[in-house]
């Protein structure tokens, strides 16, 4: 995404170029790809752990540092590696983010109509946000120190950075369409009013 609003505001005509049907199908197809054999690393290490202290996860899902924490032997330097090296990676990932919105913000800044300087911030403040929610609430999840580690926390955290983000994604690009936010908003509208309409919100039922 931050190379796509790069390619839109810093280089307009050579969008159709640079990001053509081609172009697209090779980056997804890369990114599934790395997903998939980043998530199968992963996998072989921690099935591969030997586990002391029970297999009961304090998680919704199986958690990474959570299945550390049941390990008993030192086989899980190796999956602390990994996670290392994948850090240094999503490292990599976001000074690219970074350096792309740099270039982006200062070719907006350049623009003299205001009216196209809030149209190309509101393309890529959207695509900003989710990125800085998710690798902001990942990062406190996995380099935390144990001293403020509980349950409830690493519950909530982790619900943040995996259910938070994919959730809200569809929503906030959707916003930008004036057409969703005039139908959101008389939802919201007609839902209150019946609310307020209610025989049990007024107090006519009793």
């Amino acid at each position: 995404m931050s190379y796509d609003r790069f390619v839109a505001i810093c280089k307009p005509l050579h969008y159709g170029t640079l990001l053509g049907s081609r172009a697209c199908v090779t980056m997804a197809a890369a990114a599934w790809g790395t997903g998939f054999f980043y998530s199968m690393l992963h996998t072989a290490n921690t099935f591969s752990l030997p586990l002391c202290q029970g297999n009961v996860v304090n998680q919704f899902f199986c958690e990474i540092p959570q299945i550390l924490k049941l390990s008993c032997s030192q086989s899980y330097l190796k999956e602390v590696w990994l996670i290392v090296v994948s850090g240094c990676l999503y490292f990599g990932c976001f000074v690219f983010i970074v350096l792309s919105y740099v270039q982006i913000f200062r070719a907006v800044l350049r623009m003299p109509s205001e009216h196209s300087r809030h149209k190309a911030f509101s393309t890529c403040l959207p695509h900003l946000a989710v990125v800085s929610l998710f690798l902001s609430t990942a990062m406190f999840a996995y380099l935390k120190p144990p001293s403020i580690s509980s349950s409830s926390l690493d519950l909530v955290v982790a619900v943040l950075y995996s259910v938070v983000p994919p959730a809200v994604n569809p929503l906030i690009y959707s916003m930008r369409n004036q057409e969703l936010r005039d139908a959101l908003w008389k939802l919201m509208t007609r839902c209150v009013s019946e609310a307020m309409n209610c025989p049990s919100f007024s107090g006519n039922s009793l």
